[in-house]
């Protein structure tokens, strides 16, 4: 079949565009759409759209702070069907955090049943749980019924739901606000209403106020869980000028004595959205890993309050000192970021200051108070109309009910009705009734009006209703004449929400329960750090190495002969007292030191582990010796090759398990002895049995390379190395347990890199030393 013409083919509404094009304008309507509408907080009333959907349906059921309490699953489904169609877990995850009273500071629902706790406990379901508005959440909705603010259809076009809130106080500082939009966030601690109100009322009187100013007014966040923030007030300064910082926040404790020198502290308040179970995990991994030795045990005794009991493991401890390292290895210390992001007008996404934020607000009330001023007044000319329609009703009473009586009409009758002979004589009243715009013009009825004397109850027709008629006239005529006035003077009108935010002060202020301050500030002193021996308990033990490598730590102090269990085919090789605070060194035959803590060696009740598990010992690598730190030591260290050099033991300490390169070996040569610098000269045998003594001095001090010569040899190379006195001799154990002493080396004596002279008589076979005493 032949192509059709293009020109008959159906038209379609496809558009070539470029994909990039295609995705960059698809990407941003969703990133726009994230921003505004689900991650970023109003300015003016500091809520997202699910929030102000939850607090309005809530205020569409009647929910009021002193109504009945409804099914939350009553409320997530009106506000899912009506308002907000996403999932309704995620509508009621919303609605339990607005009641949950550690993580909102002025929680705006108030539930009934399961809601979680500070543990992390999930709510219960929906189904189970029951909600209702609080006292602070009617502030924010206050004047939707009077034209306060703008509305929009919901999502279908059904239904109406308001733009934002009027917001009586500034919610979005007051409890904070929290979000991930696309390629920008925000993070806003909560603050006290009262300091927040004081601020308001100094930038109402001083508009061009500075940050640093409103600082004497609100010194910091406000958590509703306490804590101590320990920054200088300089750095707070600085976050609320450009909206972004953070702020340190720690636990709050105090010690508790116990008697007889024993003490203990107790922890009465965490940082804010840590979780308490969460944290008495973190304390006990670090009992459990010794990473803070000088803790003992941790306890929670919470009941409806904080109490966290950390029991130090020696009444010698320092409180401050223990405290500051669970400060720094735990969440009783956490650092809250401040990135102030938010919609101005609900539209313009700004990181704002402090000033900013509350300069939104203010406007945001001077905009609802104009709103709302108009709104009465429209209902106040409604009313005054009507009442000059019943005042003129009552001033010509027969003649209204004549007319109401016969007529087949009676509310065109009184409309085409001319009154002004009837208004001539009740000149005494002329003061209620409006008179006619000019002479000759008649005194006519509205259609309002006559709508309302049709409408009035016959009971109404006596004397006493007229007067308060009259009375309510005059009330609201000098009502309407103070609403002219207010929008006319911007300076009435910012002493009328200086009022209102005197009376918010008022009823949320200090004196409100749960309104007085709970975050205080204080000085981060700085305690030094303990070395990690300190923190642990010190207690003898002795250390036993086998041939293989498997490493254990008996309790106390074992003597040398005691019989001790190895796995099939291994025997021991090292063992030696030590204590649980000391350093252990490994030497390998690679010249890397290794760093091993006694305190974390595996317990003596089993054969031990390996010790190439704890440091990352090659393989091919074996161990040369093992022996206790000592920093105020110096050691001689020794190749195959014959090379050495002296090392202080301070530099040999490795701070990471890939261990310390210090001897430096190459080709076939390995690390062959490494010995304590103990006298003034050293002896070295090499495996050809020729044995060099020479003076120690002719040794350099090195921290790291391939070192000197210290012996020559044509066959084999060294075989072992040691110091000693010369004055006293050159002592060794012979193969029959027999300690001998050669006393006179002059034979031996001679220079570095010698070749030397073969070794005395009953040398060991072996060809190294073997003391009577170890080094």
């Amino acid at each position: 079949m032949a192509d059709e013409p293009e020109d008959l083919l159906p038209p379609t509404n496809e558009v070539p565009e470029p994909l990039a094009r295609a995705i960059g304008e698809r990407y941003l309507t969703y990133a726009l759409s994230t921003i505004m509408h689900r991650a970023l907080p109003d300015a003016r009333d500091g809520l997202k759209p699910v929030h102000r959907r939850i607090l309005y349906a809530m205020r569409e059921l009647r929910l009021g702070a002193n109504s009945a309490f409804r099914k939350s699953a009553k409320i997530a489904g009106d506000v899912m069907g009506n308002y907000h169609p996403h999932g309704d877990a995620a509508i009621y995850d919303a609605m339990v955090r607005l009641a949950q009273d550690f993580a909102m500071r002025y929680p705006l629902v108030d539930g009934q049943g399961n809601f979680g706790n500070i543990d992390g406990d999930n709510a219960a379901a929906s189904r189970y749980t029951e909600a209702r508005l609080t006292e602070a959440a009617e502030a924010l909705l206050d004047g939707l019924a009077e034209d306060a603010v703008d509305f929009r259809p919901n999502y279908d076009g059904t239904l109406q739901e308001p733009v934002v809130l009027p917001a009586a106080f500034p919610n979005l500082l007051a409890n904070g606000a929290s979000g991930i939009a696309v390629g920008m966030a925000t993070n806003i601690p909560p603050h006290n209403i009262a300091e927040l109100c004081d601020a308001c009322l100094h930038l109402i009187r001083a508009p061009e106020a500075r940050d640093e100013t409103l600082l004497n007014y609100i010194p910091g966040p406000d958590f509703p869980t306490g804590g101590v923030i320990i920054d200088p007030p300089a750095a707070v300064a600085e976050a609320y000028r450009t909206g972004r910082g953070a702020f340190r926040v720690r636990a709050t404790w105090a010690v508790e004595d116990l008697g007889r020198g024993t003490w203990q502290i107790v922890v009465t308040e965490i940082p804010y959205q840590v979780q308490k179970s969460r944290l008495i995990e973190k304390l006990a991994e670090l009992i459990q890993s010794r990473k803070v030795g000088i803790l003992a045990d941790v306890r929670d005794e919470s009941a409806d309050d904080i109490r966290i009991v950390l029991e130090p493991r020696s009444r010698n401890v320092d409180p401050d000192q223990l405290m500051a390292m669970l400060f720094r290895n735990s969440d009783l210390e956490v650092r809250f970021s401040l990135n102030m992001n938010v919609l101005i007008d609900g539209r313009t996404p700004k990181v704002c200051s402090l000033r900013e934020v509350l300069r939104a607000f203010l406007d945001h009330r001077r905009e609802v108070l104009v709103r709302r001023s108009r709104h009465r007044l429209g209902k106040i000319d409604h009313r005054l109309e009507v009442l000059d329609g019943f005042i003129l009703a009552f001033l010509n009473l027969d003649r209204v009910i004549d007319i109401i009586r016969y007529d087949e009409e009676p509310k065109a009758a009184l409309m085409r009705e001319d009154w002004s002979r009837e208004y001539v004589r009740a000149t005494s009243e002329a003061d209620y009734l409006s008179p006619p715009a000019a002479e000759g013009d008649a005194l006519r009825l509205s259609e309002v009006q006559a709508e309302a004397i049709l409408n009035m109850r016959l009971r109404s027709l006596r004397r006493l209703e007229e007067m308060e008629l009259r009375a309510e006239r005059d009330r609201l005529a000098d009502e309407r004449a103070g609403l002219l006035a207010l929008l006319d003077d911007p300076a009435l009108q910012w002493a009328r929400i200086a009022e209102e935010l005197k009376e918010t002060k008022r009823r949320f202020g200090r004196d409100h329960p749960g309104g007085a301050r709970r975050t205080r500030f204080a000085e981060a002193t700085e305690v030094p750090d303990l070395p990690p021996e300190a923190m642990i308990e010190r207690e003898p033990i002795t250390v036993v190495c086998s041939r293989l490598g498997w490493i254990r730590a008996m309790k106390g102090h074992i003597a040398a002969d005691t019989q001790l269990k190895f796995r099939d085919g291994d025997e021991g090789r090292f063992l030696f007292h030590a204590e649980t605070t000391d350093k252990l060194i490994l030497f390998g035959s690679n010249g890397r030191f290794y760093t091993l803590s006694a305190a974390n060696l595996p317990g003596g009740r089993g054969l031990g582990e390996p010790v190439r598990l704890m440091v990352d010992l090659p393989n091919e690598a074996g161990i040369v010796d093992l022996f206790v730190h000592d920093a105020a030591r110096r050691l001689i260290v020794a190749s195959t090759a014959g090379d050495g050099f002296v090392v202080p033991e301070a530099e040999v300490v490795a701070q990471k398990r890939a261990g310390k390169g210090v001897l430096t070996v190459r080709g076939d040569a390995a690390a062959a002895a490494v010995r304590a610098v103990k006298g003034d000269h050293v002896a070295v045998v090499g495996q050809n049995r020729k044995m060099l003594v020479f003076p120690i001095d002719e040794l350099p001090e090195m921290a790291r390379g391939k070192g000197v010569r210290l012996q020559r040899y044509k066959d084999g190379g060294l075989s072992d190395v040691r110091t000693f006195t010369l004055a006293e001799g050159l002592a060794w154990r012979d193969p029959a347990g027999r300690t001998r002493t050669q006393t006179d080396l002059a034979e031996w004596l001679g220079r570095r890199a010698g070749s030397g002279r073969m070794a005395p008589r009953g040398f060991p076979r072996d060809n190294r030393f073997t003391t009577p005493t170890a080094d």
